[in-house]
């Protein structure tokens, strides 16, 4: 995580180690440190899951970026590709709660948000809450489960409620449903309709790792894995998601996203005509606001407190991937979301950023 001018300046947000004044008791001189800032916590949240994780640099990225934007994520990837045990351990080093839930195609709505309970000797019902009610909730090969299972958990990815009878229970805060799913196994799936996966904030790719990193892999599981320690409270985490909202974005940004996100709906008229016969349905207003709101996180997790051109560049893929619907005529040719992105992004032009006239440095 790069250094930025707020950190050689020593103000807030840096995530350095601070220090308050000594405190004079009779001849003794004391100085109480104070616990870490929320910013270098993170970044030893970065090296307490690389102990486990080898190589995923960019999934890793990925996943804090969803924490500290308080969006949920989706990981797609062939098995044993250390999706499910990226976002155990993430939960681990954060503290929080955690649940994880196994979907299958038996799954019902009440094994996820709860029941009511008859009790016979009171004659009455009580409510049994659900594994949803947690900080970080692992929804592992999310496409396996029934649409009954889908639309309940639709209500609290959305409003952070479940609703449970004639009852209404909200769930912790933050509350983040972080989702993998098989993309090579169809038989006994039920592909996610896409007003749930427009719920998640980003949807990442995850490739198999590069050979050096699968060494790595195959020497770390002839010892026993290591033990990681929780390195981020969930105030911690809370607090730099509040930082988040405090990070600029320049208007011409803001223009950007929309941009993008008008060209994969009407690609005619941004001269990419040929894109109209790939694309049935663009993204959805929820890209660019996805789209913003994580490259506000990304700027946190590299220790800026306002957004770069590269930082929205970086995520369209991630942000609008899963919400383009693509024609029969796409799927024919093996045309993925991906490659119509490619061409939207090289056709959409970058703004050039004066930031030297808030910040006082020069853009890149």
């Amino acid at each position: 995580m790069a250094g930025t001018r707020s950190e050689q300046s020593g103000g807030e947000g840096t995530g350095r180690r601070q220090r308050k004044a000594p405190a004079t008791v009779g001849a003794e001189t004391t100085e109480e440190i104070v616990e870490p800032l929320p910013r270098e916590a993170l970044e030893q949240a970065l090296v307490e899951i690389k102990r486990v994780i080898a190589g995923q640099d960019e999934m890793l990225e990925r996943v804090l970026v969803c924490l500290v934007a308080g969006g949920h994520l989706l990981i797609e990837g062939v098995p044993g590709l250390a999706k499910t045990l990226t976002i155990k351990t993430t939960a681990a080093v954060l503290g929080g709660t955690f649940r994880r839930v196994q979907f299958t195609p038996d799954l019902v709505p009440s094994d996820l948000v709860g029941t009511r309970l008859f009790r016979p000797d009171t004659a009455t019902f009580d409510v049994e809450l659900g594994p949803v009610f947690c900080n970080f909730l692992l929804a592992d090969e999310i496409n396996r489960a029934p649409a009954k299972v889908q639309s309940a958990l639709l209500e609290v990815m959305q409003e952070h409620q479940v609703t449970i009878g004639h009852d209404t229970f909200p769930v912790p805060d933050p509350f983040l449903v972080m989702a993998t799913q098989n993309p090579i196994e169809s038989e006994g799936t039920y592909p996610l309709p896409e007003a749930q996966v427009d719920r998640f904030l980003l949807k990442v790719l995850v490739d198999y790792p590069q050979r050096d990193e699968e060494l790595t892999v195959v020497q770390r599981s002839l010892i026993d894995p290591p033990k990681v320690r929780q390195v981020l409270e969930v105030d911690g985490l809370r607090s730099l998601q509040r930082s988040a909202l405090e990070v600029y974005v320049d208007p011409s940004l803001v223009g950007y996203a929309v941009t993008l996100a008008a060209a994969t709906r009407k690609p005619a008229a941004y001269g990419l005509t040929e894109l109209g016969q790939l694309i049935s349905y663009g993204a959805s207003p929820r890209g660019p606001i996805a789209l913003i709101q994580a490259a506000r996180a990304l700027a946190v997790v590299h220790g800026r407190d306002y957004v770069l051109a590269q930082d929205v560049r970086a995520l369209v893929k991630d942000a609008f991937r899963h919400r383009l619907v693509l024609s029969y005529q796409a799927l024919a040719e093996e045309r993925s979301a991906d490659d119509v992105l490619n061409i939207v992004i090289s056709a959409v032009r970058e703004p050039q950023l004066d930031l030297g006239r808030r910040t006082g440095i020069v853009a890149a």
